[in-house]
């Protein structure tokens, strides 16, 4: 009987011990809240959860018309109106002052076939303009368009911002050149970098709050850098900010202006129909049942942010 007792709680000890590695192989993570649910059970972190790089979501706080023949390559907030820069050749490049509220073309002067337009920025009474691989830039006096000079640069031109002293410029590498803006020649550059690595198509640029602001081609995404070392201090996600319907016809995000009095955060894209005003929010992750490893009695889910 003793022995039999003896090797029944052997056999309870080794369970427990089992049960023991894989509870901590595995972290335990509350799961959503569904009232349909009746089972808990422990979920493995998703990939995407490792990333030591915080990461914003969005609220929508208004929608503006926005020319869906506009391929969007440059967005800048001033004076109650946007300025734009659209690409594409044939003559679809151009430099725009826009109407907010309706969308509206106020002003505009289209580049010669040869040029796409890119990156746009105003910097004391001054727009500039990049154009993409053609070496070549073109500033404009901002109330006129009256062409002023044109400048020259060795890489191709993608966005375009300044933090109140230089220009600053992508060429879609992880680096950012920072221009005198009188001589328009580089004075420094940094490497953009997350705990991956570099982050490479960086395009459409903005300054804010001390920040560079910068579109990732091709995704929903915009990168928070720090101007000095060049890390990025933050995420934005951008998913499903156009709707499905909307989104026909459209390309990808591109465009990001910024009203410094208001503190208005606007965003478009490369023939968008529409302009947002957004704010950003915590980014909440909602986990789902990819392992299962026990079940236990009915117990509510939690739902956790991070």
């Amino acid at each position: 009987m003793i022995v039999r007792r003896f090797f029944f709680a052997l056999i309870f000890m080794a369970g427990l011990l089992a049960f023991s590695n894989v509870t901590t192989a595995i972290p335990v993570v509350d799961l959503v809240d569904d009232a349909s649910l009746t089972r808990r059970a422990m979920v493995e972190r998703p990939e995407a959860m490792s990333s030591q790089t915080p990461i914003y979501g969005y609220r929508v706080l208004a929608e503006y018309p926005h020319d869906a023949n506009a391929f969007t390559q440059g967005l800048v907030y001033a004076g109650g109106e946007l300025y734009e820069s659209t690409g594409l050749r044939q003559g679809r490049s151009s430099v725009r002052r826009v109407e907010l509220e309706t969308g509206a073309i106020l002003q505009m002067r289209t580049l010669a076939d040869t040029y796409f337009g890119e990156g746009l920025t105003l910097f004391q009474g001054r727009l500039y303009q990049l154009t993409w691989q053609s070496h070549t830039g073109f500033i404009y006096d901002s109330t006129t368009f009256d062409l002023l000079n044109v400048f020259h640069y060795s890489t191709e031109g993608w966005g375009l911002t300044h933090n109140g002293k230089e220009l600053i410029m992508s060429d879609g590498t992880p680096t950012l050149y920072f221009l005198d803006p009188i001589s328009l020649q580089p004075i420094r550059q940094i490497t953009v970098k997350d705990e991956k690595g570099p982050v490479w198509r960086l395009n459409e640029l903005e300054f804010i709050d001390g920040e560079i602001y910068a579109n990732v081609w091709q995704t929903d995404r915009i990168a928070r850098i720090d101007p000095t070392t060049g890390r990025v201090n933050a995420w934005i996600d951008l998913t499903g900010l156009l709707s499905p319907d909307d989104r026909i016809g459209a390309d990808v995000l591109n465009g990001i202006a910024w009203d410094a009095e208001q503190q208005r955060l606007f965003v478009t894209g490369k023939l968008w129909p529409k302009l947002f005003q957004i704010e950003l929010a915590p980014l909440e992750h909602r986990l789902y049942l990819s392992r299962v490893l026990f079940e236990s009695p009915i117990i509510p889910y939690q739902t956790r942010s991070f």
